[in-house]
C-alpha cells in the first residue's frame, strides 16, 4: 500500500513540474516585443560615430577624413592645434550627451599616449564636442581639445 502512495505522490509531483514548465514556456514563449529606436537614440549613435571617426582619422593623420566629419571652422581649429607626433593611442569614452533641437553636445572622456621620437607622453581629459547639421558634423570643440597634444 505504501508503494502505491509513493508512486502516486511521485506521479503528482511529475505532473506539477510538467505544468509549471508549461506555464513558464507559455509566459516566455510568446512573441518578443520589438522596441522602436527613438530619434534621440539615433542622434546619440550618430554623435558617437562622428567622435569615433574623428579619433580614428586623427590617429591615422587622415586630414581628409577629419574634414569630412567637421565644418570648415572646426576643421581649421583641429588642424591649427595638431602637434607633431610619430604615433598616438587615443581612446574616447562617451560620458554624456545633450540634444537641443539641432545642436548636440557630446561629453567625451579621453586618454592618450603620444610617441614623439623616443619620448612618450600621456594625457587625459574631458572634451565637449558641439555637433550640428544633417548628417552630424563637428562644429566646435567647446573644451578639452584632445587634438592639441602632445605639449612639451
Amino acid at each position: 500500500m505504501k508503494e502505491f502512495r509513493t508512486v502516486k505522490t511521485a506521479l503528482r509531483m511529475k505532473i506539477c513540474i510538467f505544468c509549471a514548465a508549461l506555464l513558464v514556456l507559455a509566459a516566455c514563449g510568446g512573441k518578443k516585443e520589438v522596441k522602436q529606436v527613438t530619434q534621440e537614440s539615433k542622434v546619440a549613435q550618430d554623435a558617437f560615430s562622428v567622435a569615433e571617426a574623428l579619433r580614428s582619422a586623427y590617429a591615422r593623420k587622415d586630414f581628409a577624413a577629419i574634414a569630412d566629419r567637421s565644418t570648415k571652422e572646426a576643421y581649421r581649429e583641429i588642424i591649427d592645434s595638431i602637434k607633431y607626433f610619430d604615433s598616438v593611442e587615443l581612446d574616447f569614452t562617451p560620458r554624456w550627451i545633450e540634444i537641443e533641437k539641432s545642436k548636440v553636445y557630446l561629453n567625451v572622456a579621453w586618454k592618450g599616449t603620444w610617441i614623439v621620437t623616443k619620448d612618450t607622453m600621456r594625457e587625459r581629459g574631458m572634451a565637449v564636442f558641439l555637433l550640428e547639421g544633417t548628417p552630424l558634423k563637428l562644429s566646435k570643440i567647446i573644451r578639452g581639445n584632445p587634438f592639441k597634444y602632445p605639449e612639451k
